[in-house]
């Protein structure tokens, strides 16, 4: 083990007495289920007969992406069972909700352990999992490590590593190649990040495509949608979806140069965090707007809809003429353009898509979406898909076709994980597919 992860598994059981305070606070401010608090170091396994897979992924976007992942291995392992673990309260509640019920009954979820080295080990003595398989950058030294010693195959998918990271882990190299060479498979999200990964140690890190374009589209209460349309009856609706700090001030502005060629226009504006609310809704204040959060409907009086509400954009996308997608305004790297696609929802892209740079050129270089820098040309951009109907309509069919090529990936993941399984794989009845 190199001289940095000795240093982190002292730094582990360093702050192992103080992280039982952090979590209760954690707990207080909503961000951890206090009576699943154990989890967090390692208990409560209740492993089910049969082989195990394990599954991490951080957070909201990384645990919906393994959704077709998990369809994927399900349909071609019947036997196989799945421990999905995510780090987040908000994941667990969307996960519950999106699961299909032929799936939920083959998946356990739990928070994922701390990275404590006491932690790891009784998480994994009690799981036992026949494999791991871990969801973008989460690279946690002591887990990774508490597998490689256990002999668990282990593989990271939809890996993505920015250049400002790569740089990082440069000032432990051994660490980084110690953690990367524990991995059988690695499958990246881009050329770019394969290329990183490779250059920090993971020799055979390869690109296959983005894990997130495969992702199931959003579902939608058919009739909520109903009663929706029925409220907006022929509006024309400018969303922007999944917004981050300094996105919402510039569809508002958007939105009002909009309203000058656009008189009927509803904005409805959609925070990533919907407990950004009430700071959002302090920029639109001036404007006549509701809150659904509140229980607010989108009147004709009202020209902005605040949707400070979590896993609703199935029914945002489904309603919009145009989509402004989040995270692409500013530095954030960009939000899963192909959800929208996947609904009949024409797409608009700010400069910033590092994260889904490969799909959102896929799309650029399709027709399936405009790029956007600044408030005047994204209402300009708005305008144009908003009043012809013919480019509407041919942007989405350019990038439902996009959709469409990704949908391949996760079964061509479940056989590379189902074959870094053997011998566990094995004993179940596996099935190749097509």
């Amino acid at each position: 083990m190199s001289m940095a992860g000795h240093a982190g598994r002292l730094i582990g059981t360093g702050l192992a007495p103080v992280l039982p305070l952090w979590l209760r606070l954690r707990a207080r401010q909503g961000k951890e289920i206090p009576e699943r608090l154990g989890e967090r170091r390692g208990l409560g396994a209740r492993r089910p007969r049969g082989p195990l897979l394990w599954l991490h992924a951080a957070s909201v976007g990384e645990s919906l992406s393994l959704i077709p992942l998990l369809a994927a291995l399900a349909e071609r392992a019947p036997e196989l069972h799945f421990l999905l673990t995510t780090g987040t309260v908000t994941s667990a509640s969307l996960l519950r909700q999106r699961l299909p019920a032929a799936l939920a009954g083959r998946v356990t979820h739990r928070f994922v352990p701390l990275d404590v080295p006491r932690w790891a080990s009784a998480f994994l003595d009690g799981w036992r999992p026949d494999a791991a398989v871990f969801v973008e950058s989460e690279l946690w030294p002591n887990l990774t490590a508490a597998l490689a010693q256990r002999g668990i195959p282990a593989a990271l998918v939809n890996a993505r590593l920015s250049p400002r990271s790569a740089r990082l882990w440069r000032w432990a190299p051994g660490l980084a190649q110690e953690m990367l060479g524990r991995f059988r498979l690695v499958v990246a999200q881009s050329e770019d990040d394969a290329a990183r990964l490779r250059a920090l140690g993971a020799r055979d890190a390869a690109f296959w495509g983005q894990l997130k374009a495969a992702a199931e589209p959003p579902p939608a209460d058919p009739a909520e949608l109903a009663r929706l349309r029925a409220l907006i009856g022929t509006r024309p609706i400018f969303l922007a979806a999944s917004t981050h700090a300094g996105e919402e001030a510039v569809a508002l502005e958007a939105h009002r140069i909009l309203r000058a060629r656009l008189p009927d226009l509803l904005t409805v504006i959609a925070p990533r965090h919907p407990q950004r609310g009430d700071q959002v809704a302090a920029l639109i204040t001036p404007l006549a707007f509701t809150r659904r959060s509140e229980g607010g409907l989108p009147g004709p009086e009202q020209e902005v809809y605040l949707v400070d509400t979590l896993g609703e954009m199935g029914l945002f996308f489904r309603l919009a003429g145009v989509a402004l997608v989040g995270a692409t305004l500013v530095p954030k790297g960009g939000h899963n353009p192909l959800e929208p696609a996947q609904l009949g929802c024409p797409i608009l892209l700010g400069p910033y898509t590092d994260h889904v740079r490969e799909t959102a050129e896929s799309l650029f270089a399709a027709g399936g979406a405009l790029r956007v820098a600044d408030a005047a040309t994204l209402a300009e951009a708005a305008l144009t898909v908003l009043t012809d109907s013919g480019r509407a309509q041919a942007m989405s069919r350019a990038a439902a076709d996009v959709a469409a090529d990704a949908a391949q990936l996760p079964g061509r993941l479940a056989v590379a994980i189902l074959d870094m399984m053997s011998p566990a794989a094995g004993t179940m009845p596996v099935s190749r597919g097509e």
